[in-house]
């Protein structure tokens, strides 16, 4: 049988996805797929999870793009249909309820980008090279890359990515707003399996109550946000963990989480 296209493992709460198709792990539908069937096993699977690490196999590529020649079939009603699972597909990611970071090296170009701007954070490598190349074939990021990064990138300097289809550098896209940290490659996932792990350690329940209101909150006004933002926090106070976390800082100790 062929290696599945995307794979993960877990241990210690660490959930570790691979993107298998190297060199370039191209997102093509096959691999939209088995990423959706690992999430949704993940999703099942939550309560031995606390943070994803999430990167390509190889050595050339965090994921460089879509499948090009599919595009030739393309008619405006399948377009839109295929659009709108890759939507769905990356909701999955952006949506899981614990937090997912990118570890990405090498290219990460179009839909492969698009991807990594669904994770929570995003760490590079020093030789990473990122870009939406979209406009070389005469159209634009459409798996959700209009939308997302208009909010990691002032828009000014996101214009300019996408109407250029330039490639930048791992410094570049720091200094965009479009990853969080730059590290030697080598160093690559021993510092994005440390911050999963630190992310771990703290109370399971504020850590997925945290993403979840900053996802619902996004788009919302600073009135429509604080409501969101109270009632969340206020249903946290009915759990176990909040009590622990409190009773273990009044008796100076490590508090022992148990997610409920």
């Amino acid at each position: 049988m062929p290696e599945q296209l995307v794979q993960y493992k877990i241990e210690d709460y660490i959930a570790q996805v691979t993107l298998n198709n190297p060199p370039m792990n191209p997102l093509t539908a096959e691999s939209k797929v088995a990423l959706s069937d690992v999430f949704q096993e993940l999703g099942e699977k939550s309560d031995q999870v606390r943070a994803v690490v999430l990167f390509g196999a190889g050595e050339q590529a965090f994921a460089a793009g879509a499948d090009i020649k599919a595009f030739l079939e393309l008619t405006p009603e399948t377009a839109l249909t295929r659009l709108q699972k890759t939507h769905q597909i990356f909701s999955l990611v952006e949506n899981y309820r614990w937090p997912v970071i990118a570890a990405i090296h090498g290219f990460c170009l179009g839909g492969g980008l698009e991807l990594a701007l669904c994770c929570d954070i995003r760490y590079a490598s020093a030789d990473a090279v990122l870009g939406f190349p979209e406009v070389n074939l005469s159209i634009f990021p459409g798996n959700g890359g209009m939308a997302r990064g208009l909010h990691l990138m002032g828009l000014g300097r996101f214009k300019e990515l996408v109407y250029t289809g330039r490639r930048i550098s791992a410094a570049e896209a720091y200094e965009y707003g479009l990853v969080e940290k730059v590290v030697p490659r080598e160093e690559l996932m021993a510092e994005a399996m440390g911050l999963a792990r630190s992310i771990a350690k703290r109370g399971p329940l504020g850590v997925a109550g945290a993403k979840k209101v900053i996802n619902q909150t996004r788009d919302l006004t600073v009135e429509q946000a604080l409501d969101v933002e109270a009632r969340n926090w206020s249903e946290l106070a009915d759990t176990e963990d909040m009590k622990e976390g409190a009773r273990a800082f009044v008796e100076k100790r490590k508090p022992l989480y148990h997610c409920r």
